[in-house]
């Protein structure tokens, strides 16, 4: 262009014809403020020029996005009455398009008096790019009212809208037009056309079009791979993959996210593994966009040491990265893991969205990190994002199982919108806290409001009446899931029913159950069986259940300790002794049971006869002044729940050490008096402890809320939150 430019510099006499030839040799090559200040010069020297010549220069604004020049140019041609002019206009509507102001394009379109089919592909194509999809659909109704026959780049842009609109009856629709004019040979259109029937989860009728194609490109492979992921049974996206490589095709960037988004949906680490080989060789794991990809790949895979050393690897870390890293970690039990990233995201300035605020309420509700959860709520609200239904339902989880079943109440009640997930939330929160009547009243007030329950809505309101030994409604409830919604009963809706009734001490209809729904293979019906005769003492049917677990679980540490327990508490202590010999033949270790709380923002963890905590002399004398309060108040130790065969001073002793006692004489030493003090504990509390608890909430006036393996147990003036039925 220069050797061009200095040829004209150096005519004579420049003519129009020169001026409009070194104008389009400049914007063909994209120099579009170098074309400006020709036109400039042009103009400067009063050179008539034409409607080409302003053509040619809005070429050039389009190509640099040069809006503000476009539009002095268009105002030039208003004043030289070419507005109406079709060559003219395409320019215009081409222009304004690529500098993102589609609906200025169709004012120009407007303005042609009799717009042809480039002129209404080029208008279609605008709306299509700059996510107009139903406007595009719109006006190829108008183009075919005004008779104007559409053309492959019309159908391309077309079949692109109707894959944004989630419309496969309009998709389809347009291919059988397509079809009809004679198009479906053509590269973009069938490339669009496989696109659209992918995301819309037809892999058949995407697979069709690719194989009636004459030609295959690596657009087109790429293209058939975008919809193969999140088939939790397929394998067509590995399948594919195999296929474009074994025809010589190269894999591009697009390719690998493609193919990784497919193991991320199958869960197969191994194929995953390969294409990581294979991007390493290919030297694309440099790339964020793959990186990312491959994080959460391994994430989903639960491979967390594989996903954080990709995710150390990325030289962005954008939100997704941070997000991708932060839910893996709260959905695999490393929740103290998903929050450090949490702060750590937030020192290098990147702002959480709604998918990163609700993954790090996730971790804060497997761990109960009230505090935390506290914060990530004033921040929800702070950014605007309280109304979103992923955040909102992950604070009414958070703070429910937290222990705060009010505050979670009082999130619920003032949400905009609540699906099924945030009912669910809901109704499981009512009954893990022993408000059953108030889980039952939400879920038939779920119903009136239109919404459909499903199976998690169920397993809510089974485990309510199953707290509240509520055998009928159990029974009724149990029945209506499949009678009356139609929904199929998993092993955990049997587990519930055989609950409520073992809980009550149904055990003949227990047996009766388990024979008429054939569930005896089954571990977990079993583990429920255990833990109702655990309850009730019974100790046939306890040998029975345990048996079972052996054959099918032989490595569970619980079900060998229910057992044991079973027999020490009815003196049993040779079958003890027996019971721990085959645990110990088995290689089952015992994991320790344990309760935390967290003060100022610290959690202390204590296990039973714990005298490694660093304020241990203060809470024993702490307990020693409880236990003067207790005896003056008429509390009696229950030693026969420790089932251990020592002297009767021993057992008091033991019970006077049990893990809630420690942490909740450390929280009443180090706590604000009216705060209430949230103790967590892995195995179920004993009935000891939960006269105990009853008994200092009202000795203290403090509310203690006590999370077991099971439900909260809100102690309050002496009652606790269960009736003393749990």
């Amino acid at each position: 262009m220069e050797l061009a430019d200095s040829v004209s510099f150096c005519m004579p006499k420049q003519s129009d014809i020169s001026w409009n030839a070194l104008l389009n040799g400049y914007a063909q090559v994209g120099v579009g403020k170098e074309a400006l200040k020709l036109f400039c010069r042009m103009r400067e020297s009063e050179m008539k020029f034409n409607k080409f010549t302003l053509s040619t220069i809005l070429k050039g604004c389009a190509a640099s996005g040069n809006l503000r020049e476009g539009q002095a140019v268009h105002s030039v041609a208003i004043k030289m009455g070419y507005e109406l002019d079709e060559f003219l206009g395409c320019s215009l509507v081409d222009m304004y398009s690529k500098c993102g102001l589609a609906y200025d394009a169709l004012k120009a379109f407007q303005q042609i008096k009799d717009p042809d089919v480039v002129a209404w592909s080029a208008m279609i194509t605008c709306m299509d790019q700059q996510g107009h999809s139903q406007e595009a659909a719109e006006l190829f109704w108008l183009m075919r009212h005004a008779g104007v026959p559409p053309n492959q780049f019309s159908f391309a842009s077309l079949v692109s809208a109707a894959t944004d609109l989630e419309y496969l009856e309009y998709g389809e629709s347009l291919h059988a037009c397509i079809c009809k004019y004679g198009f479906e040979t053509e590269m973009s259109v069938s490339k669009a056309l496989i696109t659209m029937y992918m995301k819309n989860r037809c892999p058949q009728s995407g697979a069709l079009v690719f194989e009636a194609m004459t030609d295959h490109d690596l657009v087109s492979w790429n293209a058939l791979l975008s919809g193969c992921h999140g088939y939790e049974s397929s394998d067509l996206g590995q399948r594919i993959f195999y296929q474009m490589l074994e025809e010589g095709f190269m894999p591009n960037i697009y390719t690998y996210i493609s193919v990784l988004r497919s193991c991320s949906s199958l869960s197969d680490i191994g194929f995953g593994r390969q294409v990581h080989a294979l991007i390493i060789k290919a030297s694309l794991d440099g790339n964020d966009f793959v990186g990312i990809t491959l994080e959460d790949m391994y994430a989903k895979s639960k491979c967390l040491e594989d996903a954080d050393v990709v995710f150390n690897r990325l030289i962005n870390r954008d939100l997704f990265a941070w997000t991708v890293s932060i839910t893996g970690n709260a959905q695999n039990d490393r929740a103290e893991k998903a929050i450090k990233c949490f702060s750590l995201m937030q020192q290098e300035g990147v702002k959480p969205n709604e998918f990163t605020l609700s993954g790090c309420l996730g971790g804060c509700s497997h761990i109960a990190a009230l505090e935390t959860g506290q914060q990530l709520h004033y921040m929800a609200i702070k950014a605007g994002q309280f109304g979103d239904v992923f955040v909102s339902s992950a604070l009414v989880d958070m703070y429910a199982k937290c222990g705060c079943i009010e505050d979670a109440d009082a999130v619920f009640e003032v949400l905009v919108f609540r699906d099924v997930v945030a009912w669910n939330t809901m109704i499981c929160g009512y009954s893990h806290h022993g408000h059953g009547q108030k889980a039952l009243k939400t879920f038939w007030k779920m119903l009136d409001k239109g919404s459909m329950p499903d199976a998690i809505n169920f397993l809510g309101v089974l485990s309510a009446c199953s707290h509240m030994g509520l055998v009928e409604e159990g029974k009724k409830q149990f029945d209506s899931l499949r009678k009356v919604f139609g929904l199929t009963p998993t092993v955990e809706h049997y587990a519930c029913m055989i609950d409520i009734l073992g809980r009550a001490g149904k055990f003949d209809k227990v047996e009766d159950f388990i024979e008429e729904m054939k569930l005896t293979p089954n571990a977990l019906i079993w583990e429920t069986v255990l833990g109702a005769c655990k309850i009730h003492g019974n100790v046939e049917f306890g040998e029975k259940a345990a048996e079972k677990l052996f054959e099918l679980k032989p490595e569970i540490d619980s079900n060998y300790i229910l057992l044991s327990n079973i027999f020490a508490a009815k003196g049993r202590w040779d079958d003890v002794r027996r019971i721990r010999m085959l645990m110990f033949s088995q290689g089952v270790k015992k994991e320790p049971g344990c309760s935390w709380v967290e003060i100022h923002g610290q959690v202390h963890i204590f296990v039973s006869q714990d005298a490694s905590h660093p304020k241990i002399k203060d809470i024993y004398l702490k307990l020693e002044e409880l236990g003067q309060k207790l005896t003056a108040v008429g509390y009696i130790p229950k030693t026969e729940h420790v089932l251990h065969a020592v002297s009767e001073r021993e057992k008091k002793e033991h019970l006077n050490h049990h893990s809630e006692r420690l942490a909740v004489a450390f929280a009443l030493i180090n706590s604000n008096s009216l705060r209430t003090i949230r103790i967590f504990k892995n195995p179920r509390i004993c009935k000891d402890c939960h006269d105990v608890m009853k008994f200092i909430s009202e000795i203290t006036n403090r509310e203690i809320v006590i999370r077991d393996l099971n439900r909260f147990h809100h102690f309050k003036d002496g009652t606790c939150s269960c009736q003393d039925y749990w």
